[in-house]
């Protein structure tokens, strides 16, 4: 019995690799060599396959400049991972599209039925035909169809409330007012920069905020916000030493207040005993002591005159004290009107040199009750500054930066996030319908 093997490939046409001679059965065509013809045409329909013939297609398709820079470095430093067999013969795929295996009849190809005839309702009968000639000559002999502007808007709803409060059922209504834009939706907004002036909406970074900036601007910069952190954190300090001294100052109160009340408590301790006849000595007491005497005329003149040069020293002190008051109040606003002056003029010679406000010193009175949210500092460490470009980390954010300059310059209003609506409080409750019953 013959050994069956499996046909695992396709049998090639016949080859003869030698041919010496082109006379005889040999030469036949049957018997030419075709392997070269054959592998071409695999490769190109492998070609065809991964995306299409590479001699047809133009350079820009099939070279890429490299942007991406050496494949070696994310090697050093990314260890790739060793993919699955199954990902790998699933990521093959061909450009070919696949061969449908749904049936697809041909068009004389029927299942033996006859369909019934249907009539035809896709088009314009004679009569309709004629009818929409005679409109469209214009004659007379048939009624033409008047286009007329709307005079009735479905979305007016002012108009609908007008005519339903015209209406004497509903005179006692009160007439609707038009509404009119605010005044101050006119005026310019406030900026809250110290000098007064419009702050611009992008302003022109400085040489310090620069990622490479020059040493004499990087080295101002510097000084400057250390010394107000400097500054900030003596005022922590202060504070934090004043409320510690307030807290030992409460505490050694409380204690004398607790001292104060244990010796209170001992003292009508020592009354209760006393009173009981303990107290040593209590038999003793004179019950005959000096009763006051009656003042004399004289004796009353004399606290009489003491207590008229008492209110007299009073009131020249209190003379006095306004005196000095008022005294001050005038060198304040002298003071004052100096200051103001002197800002005055500094604001027209800084309107002369540049009209751009400067958001680092704001003014006391803001919008809303929130303060505004604290500007961030943008300042590089001298070990953080980079030599280059790759290994720069960009700080900042345009989002924050942006709304703050909307609040400085008065635009909108200062407001406090609200992360959690509050809602409505709903109370469950049963029904007590199963009570509502009848007997028949």
């Amino acid at each position: 019995m013959p050994i069956i093997k499996p046909a695992t490939l396709a049998p090639d046409a016949p080859q003869q690799h030698k041919q010496p001679s082109r006379k005889g059965k040999k030469a036949w065509r049957k018997n030419v060599d075709v392997t070269e013809i054959q592998e071409g045409l695999e490769e190109v329909r492998e070609q065809i396959i991964k995306g299409g013939i590479i001699a047809e297609k133009d350079s820009s398709e099939l070279f890429a400049v490299d942007t991406a820079g050496d494949i070696s470095i994310p090697r050093k430093f990314l260890k790739e991972t060793k993919r699955l067999k199954a990902d790998e013969i699933i990521a093959q795929r061909s450009a070919v599209p696949a061969v449908s295996i749904r049936k697809r009849p041909g068009d004389n190809t029927t299942n033996g039925l006859a369909q019934p005839k249907r009539q035809k309702t896709s088009y314009v009968s004679h009569k309709e035909l004629t009818r929409l000639r005679n409109i469209a000559d214009g004659r007379k002999n048939e009624a033409l169809v008047e286009v007329t502007e709307a005079s009735f808007d479905p979305w007016d709803i002012q108009k609908d409330v007008e005519e339903a409060k015209q209406d004497p059922r509903f005179s006692f209504l009160e007439k609707s007012k038009k509404r009119t834009a605010p005044k101050t939706l006119k005026q310019r907004p406030i900026s809250l920069a110290a000098s007064g002036k419009d702050i611009p909406a992008v302003k022109k970074p400085e040489g310090g905020y620069s990622y490479n900036p020059m040493f004499a601007d990087y080295e101002e910069r510097l000084t400057t916000e250390g010394n107000k952190e400097t500054e900030a954190e003596k005022k922590r300090l202060a504070a934090a030493e004043t409320e510690r001294v307030k807290f030992e100052a409460a505490t050694k109160s409380a204690a004398e207040a607790e001292a104060a009340e244990v010796r209170a408590e001992l003292s009508e301790w020592e009354e209760d005993s006393a009173w009981e006849g303990i107290e040593s000595g209590a038999e003793d007491v004179r019950l005959n002591a000096k009763r006051p005497e009656r003042k004399t005329q004289v004796q009353r003149n004399k606290i009489k005159r003491r207590k008229e040069e008492e209110r007299k020293a009073k009131m020249a002190a209190d003379i006095k004290k306004k005196n000095e008051q008022t005294a001050q109040v005038k060198k304040i606003a002298k003071a004052l009107n100096a200051k103001e002056t002197s800002r005055a003029l500094a604001l027209l010679i800084d309107d002369d040199d540049s009209s751009e406000g400067d958001d680092l010193e704001l003014r006391r009175r803001k919008l809303g009750k929130i303060a505004l949210p604290e500007r961030d500092l943008e300042l590089v460490l001298p070990d953080e500054l980079q030599e280059s470009l790759r290994l720069l980390k960009p700080e900042g954010n345009l989002l924050k930066d942006r709304y703050r300059n909307l609040l400085v310059r008065g635009k909108v209003e200062s407001r406090r996030p609200i992360s959690f609506s509050k809602k409505a409080k709903r109370k469950a409750t049963e029904k007590w319908t199963h009570k509502d019953f009848m007997l028949h």
